[in-house]
Order: structure tokens, then sequence, then C-alpha cells
């Protein structure tokens, strides 16, 4: 079995009006931090994965991120480049939690790496 995706942004640019729309249309109780203006996803569900919407910004645009567990963030987006891929963000921390990092495919499809 390959690499298991570990989680999923939808990054809005209304993110409360995203945030309504989903929960409308899936019944997710999603929980507000409202210094980040991020909603972590609970899907009441013991399958599936968890994920969150925030708002997009400067350096996020709107869309759909999956984020792929990988040993070594960096390491992947040197294979990513070597690949015909590019780097969108840096591996970052998210202190206690992980290291995360962007890229976008040969077609420009934005995927995520989650680094534990």
């Amino acid at each position: 079995m390959g690499k298991p995706v570990a989680w999923f942004d939808i990054t809005a640019k209304d993110a409360a009006k995203s945030r309504s729309f989903y929960s409308e249309i899936f019944g997710w109780k999603i929980d507000v931090d409202p210094q980040m203006n991020y909603g972590m996803i609970d899907t009441a569900a013991s399958e599936g994965i968890p994920g969150g919407i925030g708002e997009a910004g400067e350096h996020s645009a709107a869309g759909i991120v999956l984020y792929i567990v990988v040993e070594d963030a960096e390491a992947t987006l040197k294979q990513v480049e070597s690949l015909g891929g590019e780097r969108e963000t840096l591996p970052y921390d998210i202190p206690g939690i992980g290291i995360m990092a962007v890229f976008r495919d040969p077609d420009g499809n934005r995927v995520g790496l989650w680094q534990r």
C-alpha cells in the first residue's frame, strides 16, 4: 500500500460561507478558531479523514488540498521537483503536530505533504 491521505483542507474566498455550505450538505460539525479563521471539521464518523476549512489569502489560493503522509517533507519536495513538479511552500512546522508543505504537480494541481 502507498502513502495514506492524512488531512484535507478546503480554502475558500469566504470561509464562513463555505463552512455553512459544507456543514449543511454533509452534516459536519465545524469548530472555528476565530483567531485563525479556520474551522476543524468533526465528521462524527469512525471512518474517513479529518480536515478543515479556512480563508484564502495572499499566500493561499482557494481550492481543496489533500495532505499525504511522508517520512521526510523536504526529501519528497526534492523528488517532486526532479519529476517536473514545483514546491509551493517550504516545509513548515505545526507545533506539537507535524510538518506540512504544499507542491504543484506537473498539471498545476496543489498537493500537500504531512510529516508526522
